[in-house]
């Protein structure tokens, strides 16, 4: 029987969120209950000090149970303040903590904020007030529910990078094998056509028919090999990235309309980059697509490429509507899209082509609504 994902999803964040509950309600209880038993010990100790302070000593009191509990060692740090020599005496505290009025002064208000006072009295008289503190123990557990607390989030942090990096890569080998599939499947006509092209050549047909055609099957070659690269580590060789880039220039330029203006700025001198030239000229093409795509076929597409230190950047410039900038780095996302029409892949493709394969960069430059995005990839030379 299949479950609902959402519904397990949901029942799953619910029973941990009640865990989560009852253990920091637990806690709480058990904190409180440190803090009430610490409470009534200090109590006994000042009925002790009561007796001790108005017995009689011929009263017949047990006066040597009353010295064990005033004397027994406790790690509850307290001030007694005696009210007629407005005296105090400070206990399980560091001298330094209480050698002058200003700093006592400073602890007592301390104390009073942790637990209220416990005054002595003799027949309604104030004899003296008792000032006490959270013992070492209770001092450690105060901060339990926070560090618990922060364990949880860290925990629930570590599952949700896990489940969104478990996610990408389910869907990075969703999109390979899709390309994969999509070349194999393309692959099967291409091998008719190129055998019906050699009998075309043995018939009286015009010639030039005959060239566009190969030209065709030369460019579906060229799809299919990009395709069947996604998903495997591509071939990366040494090249000329202002050839290649000049050559990428000149085939998109020549089947795109002439209602595209295109400008190329490249240096003179050669920029070598490992590179694999099918899969960048597949990226090449999507970003000038795209912003033909943007412009909605007429306007500017302005091609830059320069050096900068050990990394060259490759700049595709269109005139088109722009790119929001909350949206610079969705539009990488597998599936984003502003097209009517599309699938969201282009991007993420040319993103997994530069960064996974070539260990490049690629980033929306900066974009300008109404008037144009820029594009920008960038690659590390290597020595000529």
């Amino acid at each position: 029987m299949n479950r609902n994902p959402f519904f397990t999803r949901w029942f799953f964040i619910i029973a941990s969120l009640t865990i989560i509950t009852l253990i920091l309600w637990n806690s709480f209880s058990f904190f409180n209950e440190l803090k009430e038993h610490e409470r009534n010990k200090m109590q006994l100790w000042a009925a002790a000090q009561q007796e001790l302070i108005t017995s009689d000593l011929d009263s017949g009191k047990d006066l040597e149970l009353i010295s064990k509990i005033i004397s027994a060692r406790t790690s509850t740090p307290m001030i007694l303040h005696t009210i007629d020599e407005n005296s105090f005496v400070g206990n399980n505290i560091e001298e330094s903590k209480i050698d002058s009025a200003e700093k006592i002064d400073r602890l007592i208000n301390i104390f009073s904020s942790e637990y209220q006072p416990i005054e002595i009295l003799d027949n309604k008289e104030l004899l003296a007030i008792l000032y006490y503190g959270n013992s070492p123990m209770i001092q450690k557990l105060k901060y339990y529910p926070a560090s618990l607390v922060l364990i949880i989030i860290l925990f629930f942090t570590a599952i949700y990078f896990f489940y969104k990096t478990s996610k990408s890569a389910e869907q990075n080998r969703l999109w390979a094998g899709m390309a994969k599939e999509t070349a194999h499947q393309i692959g099967t006509p291409l091998s008719s056509l190129v055998g019906w092209t050699e009998i075309l050549k043995t018939e009286n047909v015009d010639p030039d028919y005959i060239i566009e055609i190969e030209k065709d099957i030369t460019r579906l070659e060229k799809i299919t090999d990009r395709f069947s690269k996604i998903g495997s580590i591509p071939t990366l060789t040494k090249i000329d990235l202002v050839e290649e880039t000049q050559n990428a220039y000149d085939y998109i330029k020549r089947r795109s309309s002439k209602l595209i203006e295109f400008e190329l700025k490249i240096p003179d001198e050669s920029i070598y980059v490992e590179l694999n030239p099918q899969l960048f000229g597949w990226t090449f093409e999507n970003l000038v697509k795209n912003g033909i795509d943007a412009m909605k076929g007429r306007g500017k597409i302005t091609v830059n490429l320069e050096r900068n230190g050990k990394w060259v950047n490759l700049k595709i410039t269109d005139s088109g509507k722009g790119i929001l900038k909350r949206d610079y780095k969705r539009v990488f996302n597998p599936g984003f899209t502003t097209k009517k029409r599309g699938w969201g892949l282009g991007l993420s493709l040319a993103k997994r082509i530069i960064e996974t394969y070539h260990k490049g960069k690629i980033r929306v430059l900066k974009s300008t609504p109404s008037k144009g995005t820029t594009m920008e990839i960038s690659l590390r030379t290597i020595n000529d």
